[in-house]
């Protein structure tokens, strides 16, 4: 299973709960007389356990109940607010659990897949031979999920992109109650303080409901594209002693929109999946492009930028990601590219050129180092091309990128796209904010900070 790298999972639950909302009946497991029992020994400095251990604990703290298949109808609707602060009340119990299992983060993950494997032996094959390389990829998705439960608009597009990504690891909708009876035991077992029936009713409401979208988006997607694609490379160009330019032709066509991205997967490491965002626009020729830089331990950067060579075969997951140009305005783009960030950028620049329009378009491709400028020359060549395109190269090792594009403004009435590392988006939204931007306007796909550093 993938957990990439965003709406509500609302409070309803498709697996029906009992009448006080409090859980139980009806909902994922077995009704329960008394609420779940603190463990006095499961604290912080609980030592971590064998899958035997697990599996006993699980038993112990769950009854054994099962988890009902969510429902394959339409997804569940989304929760409003429920508050003046703007969060339901499951968001709240929910942020809760978050805050209190933070700090033991890596042994809530241990257990979570002890559970799962040592219950559901089955479900091992779906995931990588080596473990270090999924890590907390799944329950980190799932617990970004339920923690923005409330922000509707971006996260119902998350989760569907993530059922239909789950269906080229071969995800089933059976699979989804066994992760959620493992989710609920670890959270159990490390949430001591705040966790009680009402939490865990929470949860379960949000687990159904997130699982419930993910099942619909796979059983649409299933009807009018396969599981995944396969594509050859027909060019590998070393740009920098770490970054490639990779082009593939996949065997079959595979429709996408300029700034989206995809998932990989290299013959070298099978089941082992990486988010790449497309390095232009649709062709004729229906050839893809990316830029991928090696990262330091990184299994499918490395393949790819040092191993791949024209003739070896990809595989792609489906396209995801919402960056892309709404042509129904004619507002000015104000594109920030940092790094290997700077791909979906130029195919933002290639879209606007193809639909025929004259919108005024900022480029500002930034890098720590002149040598990091790997694609300039192109990017200086499209600016040739299109008197409506200016291209600025900001390079600054101080990480002060957004302020440098702040001073060019003003911006406000421009649509910005934000491309890059993490540290750069997070500072580039809020540069751009404060130079008069709306939020609504600023658009990126930061998947590092929903689901982890790709690699």
């Amino acid at each position: 299973m993938d957990a990439p790298t965003t709406t509500s999972a609302g409070n309803g639950t498709s697996g029906g709960s009992s009448s006080d909302g409090r859980g139980g009946g009806g909902g994922w497991f077995t009704p329960r007389m008394a609420p779940s029992p603190r463990r006095a020994d499961a604290s912080a400095e609980t030592p971590e356990q064998s899958p035997a251990e697990a599996e006993r604990a699980m038993g112990e703290e769950t009854g054994r109940g099962r988890i009902p298949l969510p429902r394959r109808t339409s997804a569940s609707a989304p929760a409003e607010p429920g508050d003046s602060a703007g969060a339901s009340p499951d968001a709240m119990l929910i942020r809760r659990t978050m805050a209190e299992i933070a700090p033991v983060a890596d042994k809530v993950t241990s257990y979570f897949y002890a559970l799962l494997f040592v219950r559901h032996p089955e479900l091992r094959s779906l995931f990588p031979a080596a473990m270090d390389a999924q890590r907390d990829r799944l329950l980190k998705a799932l617990l970004t999920a339920a923690e923005h439960m409330d922000n509707a608009a971006v996260l119902t597009d998350y989760l569907r992109n993530l059922g239909r990504g789950h269906r080229k690891y071969g995800t089933e909708p059976g699979h989804y109650p066994a992760v959620g009876e493992a989710l609920i035991g670890a959270l159990t077992r490390y949430a001591t303080t705040t966790w009680d029936e009402e939490t865990e009713a929470a949860w379960v409401r949000t687990y159904t409901a997130i699982s419930q979208i993910m099942i619909d988006a796979a059983s649409e997607d299933e009807r009018r594209a396969p599981a995944w694609w396969e594509a050859e490379v027909v060019s590998h160009e070393l740009r920098t002693p770490d970054i490639a330019i990779v082009m593939v032709r996949p065997h079959q066509p595979y429709p996408f929109l300029a700034g989206q991205y995809t998932s990989l997967e290299t013959p070298w490491w099978p089941r082992v999946w990486r988010h790449y965002s497309f390095a232009g626009a649709p062709r004729p020729d229906g050839l893809l492009s990316f830029h991928v830089k090696a990262v330091p331990a990184g299994w499918v950067s490395n393949a790819l930028v040092h191993h791949a060579r024209p003739g070896d075969v990809l595989r792609l997951g489906p396209p995801g990601g919402s960056m892309t140009v709404d042509h129904s305005t004619d507002s000015g783009l104000l594109c920030l590219g940092g790094g290997t960030g700077i791909a979906p950028i130029k195919a933002l620049v290639e879209d606007v050129a193809e639909h025929g329009e004259r919108r005024p378009v900022e480029v500002f491709y930034g890098a720590r180092t002149d040598v990091d400028l790997y694609d300039i020359d192109t990017m200086l060549r499209l600016q040739q091309s299109h008197p409506w395109l200016s291209v600025r190269a900001v390079v600054d090792d101080r990480s002060q990128f957004p302020d440098a594009v702040r001073e060019f403004g003003p911006w406000y009435e421009y649509d910005a796209y934000l491309s890059g590392p993490p540290g750069m988006i997070r500072s580039g939204v809020d540069a751009l904010r404060g130079a008069g931007i709306p939020s609504e306007r600023i658009r990126h796909d930061s998947l590092e900070e929903l689901v982890g550093t790709a690699d």
